[in-house]
């Protein structure tokens, strides 16, 4: 049998004919660049990174300034707007970690390309959507294509950044996502009240052209040799064995696997965690996983390869990522829920009470990229995690003005670090040759773990926020709400602070410094 890594006098003849089956510019194939031109492209591939993940994360704050326009003007039922959300979450964690794997296998700025395009014309056809159908539909497309752009985003900066570099390359995308969430509420809620909804979605438009655009100006090397310019002495990553077809089983069970985890989760809230439905839901999901682990087992070329699979830093950053994002999220829920039911404020005043959160993140992704060259990823992780609890239980007292703005501000600068150091180690552990497929996956822990906070919390506080006066619709009840918001809202954050600091256990198995990312054996 072939082996998998060629001989080192098979490499010429490897080169050769990647040259010939991918060229990174029309009749110009790809040369290994000059220190010059790396940083060139180096740069060049940070500002497409960082355009295709603000897209994204722009897209998902606006939306909400849109939706109650929506369902006006669309005669749509609660239901409906609920599954515009939904039908993109569900897309989108189906099929973060099988994109990333087809970006590993057909090259990362063409999935980035791809997706671009496709988010753009998902978006053009919202705003000529002519009913509330049509939306959840192409909102089930938007999440696809944010599925097949978002770990080529990632993929591009491991390919492009020697492992010294790539911590501040994911601080500045890092800082990007926090930019574009900060200025996603405003944004939207001007949009909204001048334009209307619709604007919302066409406002992806150009800006998915110009990220499509951006990487169609990138030179990468081609798949076949994956490679970081700049480390002397890499051996460059070897695909699988010409003909090794991926395990298609595989990608259909993992993709319902997730599909069915995220949308029991999002319906948790309505139906209770111990409802037939939901344990229903969940026990298939199991069964899914299973499947899907037993169908990985068997393939010659699985979705997760086994050097991800089996890696420590990558399988720890990940548990750390999901907990800490459930803890981080539910929290934004809850102290949303507070702001607008127990303070009586509108949306917009409440999202500029949270404004601290996304320009700390700002702040604190380049603070955490210095920090763990000196401190290395075990003691920033768990310092950022430390952070983040804290802030957490300072949410707890929202009814003082200090105590509110230290919390968002010690949360963004907390989840700051877990972002940034548990991207890197999840980026950089692995070779090049995978970080499609750990991109998705980094993206569908923290997309996962959000999902799943605010399912944890919506459990916790309707329970003790509506008593039964409120139900009755007393002339007291919307001051009983208000003072019940106010008794639930600290008990059920500090529940979710704890939820946060289990992250503590798996940041505690990161490396103790950050070491370069090392040439793993393919499998």
């Amino acid at each position: 049998m072939r082996s998998e890594r060629p001989e080192p006098s098979e490499l010429s003849e490897l080169s050769e004919l990647s040259e010939l089956s991918e060229l990174s510019e029309p009749g110009r194939p790809y040369r290994p660049s000059g220190p010059a031109e790396s940083a060139v492209r180096r740069r060049a591939v940070l500002v497409a990174s960082v355009a295709g993940a603000a897209i994204v994360a722009l897209d998902g704050t606006v939306l909400m300034a849109a939706q109650p326009s929506l369902q006006r003007e669309l005669g749509a039922t609660v239901a409906q707007v609920q599954w515009v959300s939904t039908a993109y979450l569900v897309a989108v964690a189906a099929l973060l970690v099988v994109c990333g794997r087809l970006g590993d296998r057909h090259g990362h700025r063409r999935m980035l390309v791809l997706g671009s395009l496709g988010f753009g014309a998902a978006s053009a056809g919202i705003v000529l959507a002519p009913g509330a159908s049509w939306v959840i539909g192409l909102r089930a497309l938007q999440g696809v294509c944010a599925a097949v752009l978002q770990p080529a985003t990632l993929a591009l900066l491991r390919t492009a950044y020697p492992a010294d570099r790539l911590a501040g390359a994911v601080a500045v995308r890092t800082s990007a996502i926090g930019i574009a969430s900060a200025a996603g509420p405003v944004i939207g809620g001007a949009l909204v009240a001048c334009l209307g909804w619709r604007s919302v979605f066409f406002l992806n438009v150009p800006l998915a052209l110009g990220t499509a655009a951006l990487a169609l100006a990138v030179r990468t090397p081609p798949p076949a040799l994956a490679r970081t310019e700049g480390e002397p002495g890499r051996t460059p990553e070897v695909p699988p064995a010409p003909g090794t077809r991926l395990n298609l089983g595989g990608a259909a069970l993992l993709a319902t696997t997730l599909a069915l985890l995220v949308a029991g989760l999002v319906h948790v809230p309505a139906r209770g965690w111990t409802s037939v439905p939901a344990l229903l839901g969940f026990a298939v999901t199991a069964v899914a996983a299973a499947l899907f682990v037993v169908s990985e087992r068997r393939s010659t070329d699985p979705i997760v390869p086994g050097p991800v699979a089996r890696s420590v830093p990558v399988a720890a950053s990940m548990a750390m990522l999901l907990v800490t994002a459930a803890g981080v999220f539910g929290a934004l829920f809850v102290a949303t829920f507070h702001l607008q039911n127990a303070a009586g404020l509108d949306a917009f005043t409440a999202a500029l009470h949270g404004l601290p959160l996304p320009l700390l993140m700002v702040v604190g992704a380049p603070l955490t990229g210095a920090a763990l060259g000196r401190l290395g990823a075990r003691r920033t992780a768990a310092s950022g995690v430390v952070l983040t609890v804290l802030g957490i239980a300072l949410l707890s007292r929202l009814g003082s003005g200090w105590a509110a703005a230290a919390g968002f501000a010690a949360v963004g600068l907390g989840f700051a670090a877990v972002m940034v150091t548990a991207t890197g180690t999840v980026v950089g552990d692995a070779p090049a040759g995978y970080a499609g497929v750990v991109g998705g996956l980094k993206q569908t822990a923290v997309n996962t773990g959000s999902t799943l906070g605010v399912a944890v919390a919506a459990g916790l506080v309707p329970a003790a926020v509506i008593p039964p006066a409120v139900l009755s619709g007393g002339p007291s009840a919307d001051g009983l709400a208000r003072a019940s918001s106010a008794i639930a809202t600290g008990p059920t954050l500090l529940t979710l602070a704890a939820v946060a600091a289990l992250a503590l256990v798996p940041a505690a198995l990161l490396p103790t410094r950050q070491l370069p990312a090392r040439q793993l054996p393919a499998g």
